[in-house]
């Protein structure tokens, strides 16, 4: 095991030093520079394994989970990462947002489903993952920016067509606290998702066939706001689609907001659907099957 110190100031090397005395297979490693992304970075250059399982801190892993990883992808050598189902620990109440997003991500377990839902959300609790190293170092490592570190590992991954599942048991207590990176950090923040999603949905094959028009499910200012990014990367919808009736029959810089049974034709559209009310989202997938639209194939959610 490697215990990875960046510049801790509690009793952590203290602690981590005293068990290594007694077990010769933990290591204690210091950061030779600062932050999370460096951290993650110079333990895979130190490690030797073939297989890495991230972990943090502060959360506590089944005792079956390393095994049960361990295994899967010793049997499926087409899997580059594997994830596990997560809960959540919570010394506060746990707000509605975060309760929908565990939901939803112990839900994503397939390789399709994680592909068909990538630019929702991260789609992996990070201290869940155990992956193969040669695969991350082939693909860049860690990178760091102003976003955060490990979705933006899972869109490089996707983009390069690793395989990525989840087993579906509950195998990580997540730790929630008000001080989470995830919370306070800038890389975590909104806009900071939506430029990255944008940044690789701009790249995205599905987006770039130059055969179907694009449609975009929310004209609302505030769902406007968050496709900015990918507008700056040269696209451009053909029809923005509300149910709001107030909207419907404008235009947003010329492009005409119509109903969704507008998207009642052939050729199909590829629809980006933006909204992110709790709820609408899984109206908005009733109405598009009824419409005969493939998730994955005729459009994606965006988170």
């Amino acid at each position: 095991m490697l215990a990875v110190n960046d510049h801790s100031t509690d009793d952590s090397v203290a602690i981590v030093t005293a068990r290594a005395r007694v077990d010769r297979r933990i290591r204690l490693l210091h950061n030779p520079r600062h932050g999370l992304v460096a951290a993650l970075n110079h333990g895979l250059n130190v490690a030797q394994a073939e297989l890495i399982a991230r972990m943090d801190a502060d959360d506590l892993m089944h005792p079956e989970r390393l095994a049960l990883q361990f295994e899967h992808l010793r049997c499926h050598d087409e899997i580059t990462v594997l994830g596990t189902r997560v809960e959540l620990i919570s010394e506060t109440p746990i707000t509605a947002g975060l309760k929908e997003y565990l939901r939803w991500q112990n839900q994503c377990v397939s390789s399709e489903q994680i592909s068909d839902d990538i630019y929702l959300e991260t789609p992996f609790a990070h201290p869940s993952v155990t992956f193969r190293r040669r695969a991350i170092h082939s693909a860049g490592g860690y990178r760091d920016g102003a976003f955060p570190e490990d979705y933006e590992l899972w869109l490089r991954l996707h983009r390069l067509g690793e395989r990525m599942v989840k087993l579906p048991r509950v195998l990580l207590q997540w730790r929630d606290w008000p001080r989470r990176t995830s919370r306070v950090d800038p890389r975590c923040s909104r806009d900071a998702f939506d430029r990255l999603r944008a940044e690789y949905m701009a790249s995205d094959p599905r987006l770039n066939s130059g055969e179907r028009d694009l449609a975009i499910w929310g004209a609302g200012r505030k769902t406007r706001r968050r496709v900015d990014p990918l507008l700056e990367h040269g696209f451009r919808p053909n029809v923005w689609v509300d149910i709001d009736p107030r909207k419907i029959g404008n235009r947003i810089d010329g492009v005409p907001v119509v109903a969704p049974q507008w998207l009642q034709r052939e050729p199909k559209p590829f629809v980006l659907c933006y909204v992110a009310t709790h709820g609408a989202r899984e109206l908005i997938e009733y109405e598009l099957h009824r419409y005969g639209y493939r998730k994955g194939k005729d459009y994606l959610q965006v988170g």
